[in-house]
């Protein structure tokens, strides 16, 4: 289980994150919905070991990765899909994926997961020998997935993996994401898509402000008349 205890984040003279408490068990998908600046991505770099802490603790399965380094937090089994994509452009699609497993040397495995990522996503397989950066929105989005995957983690943490997508292929992403966890993999999710996130999600947190001002599981929320009228349109 990963448990972010007490969590406090500074970008400057800006409190970013104040105080936040989150539990994600394993084998589960949960969600952090809010508005922009409530502290949600930078709940996940904190996780990643991308941004530090002024006060509280990150652990997973009891070892404490309070300030470690993010190569060792991906190594420890938390990995992150960041806002954005990022993909590499100028590299092929399979050399994207390889490089989601820098940190791992089982080379029959490591082909194992490729075969599987195509599986997931069969544009990928098409477009394997293809530039990252010639591939449309969606496909650089399921990239940045595939490529978060193969480094074998167990937590796989998603920042706005619906962002600028029409709405066919948010459809898609989401069923991929349902897809994923199924097999095993526990997700942490940040999405400004509320409803399609509580729809899948087992628990869900809503941060305002840096605070967590609501939890509960996503049908819960759902049905929440200030979570209805805040995120889902009323």
């Amino acid at each position: 289980m990963l448990k972010v205890q007490g969590l406090h984040v500074y970008y400057g003279g800006i409190h970013a994150l104040k105080g936040i408490t989150i539990e994600v068990p394993k084998g589960k998908v949960v969600t952090l919905i809010g508005c922009n600046g409530a502290g949600k991505s930078s709940t996940l770099r904190a996780v990643a070991g991308l941004i530090k802490n002024k006060k509280g603790r990150i652990t997973y399965n009891g070892a404490d990765l309070t300030g470690r380094d993010p190569v060792e937090i991906v190594k420890s089994g938390i990995v992150m899909s960041p806002e954005g994509r990022r993909i590499f452009p100028h590299l092929t699609v399979l050399e994207n994926l390889r490089l989601g497993a820098y940190s791992r040397s089982d080379e029959p495995q490591i082909l194992k997961d490729i075969e599987w990522i195509f599986e997931l996503f069969p544009k990928l397989k098409d477009r394997k020998d293809q530039k990252g950066g010639t591939l449309s929105g969606g496909e650089q989005q399921m990239l940045a997935l595939g490529r978060a995957l193969m480094s074998a983690a167990e937590v796989v943490m998603m920042d706005e993996p619906s962002l600028g997508l029409a709405p066919m292929l948010v459809k898609e992403v989401f069923d991929i994401i349902a897809a994923i966890n199924r097999q095993g993999k526990t997700v942490l999710l940040v999405e400004q898509n509320a409803f399609a996130a509580l729809k899948i999600a087992d628990y869900a947190y809503v941060l305002e402000v840096g605070a967590i001002v609501l939890e509960g599981t996503g049908a819960q929320l759902i049905a929440d008349d200030r979570v209805k009228s805040a995120y889902l349109g009323g």
